[in-house]
């Protein structure tokens, strides 16, 4: 595994990148999702690098809030559809260059914005169409490990 050390901004997809993809409800219309333990103490590892970190995510979940307050995650946008257009918005906020942005993302939804980035990241358990563009796929399925696989790689 090759360190990449000229990243300055993760960005993290949440369904199937920090949750297996899995999206439990209960009887009175609860959402539950899973994430890793280990995946947090990566974004954390990353931050404490100086590493800024992104939650771009196609959903909408009080959920995905919850875990970015914990994790202090300042930027969090869900619903976008277009996730290319949040990747304008944080280059201009962190003034960093798009071959400084590493994404991680597992299905159509991340595409457009993984063909823009730097470094490009699949999990192992993405769409093949996403694998196709990353410059690298993680041995790691997205919510079992694979946000600490790329942190490890960056830092």
């Amino acid at each position: 595994m090759k360190k990449n050390k000229k990243i300055k901004l993760l960005i993290l997809d949440v369904d199937g990148v920090m949750t297996d993809g899995s999206i439990i409800y209960d009887s009175q219309g609860n959402e539950y999702k899973i994430f890793n333990v280990l995946d947090g103490t990566g974004i954390e590892l990353v931050k404490r690098a100086g590493i800024k970190v992104a939650i771009v995510t196609g959903r909408k979940s009080s959920i995905v809030e919850r875990r970015a307050n914990e994790l202090d995650i300042e930027d969090v946008y869900q619903g976008i559809n277009n996730k290319a257009l949040v990747l304008k918005e944080l280059l201009i906020k962190y003034n960093v260059n798009l071959s400084e942005v590493c994404a991680v993302g597992d299905d159509i939804l991340d595409i457009g914005l993984l063909k823009k980035v730097g470094f490009p990241v699949a999990v192992r358990n993405a769409a093949s169409s996403v694998k196709k563009i990353a410059k690298y796929v993680t041995k790691t399925s997205g919510g079992k490990g694979a946000v600490r696989e790329v942190a490890e790689m960056i830092i």
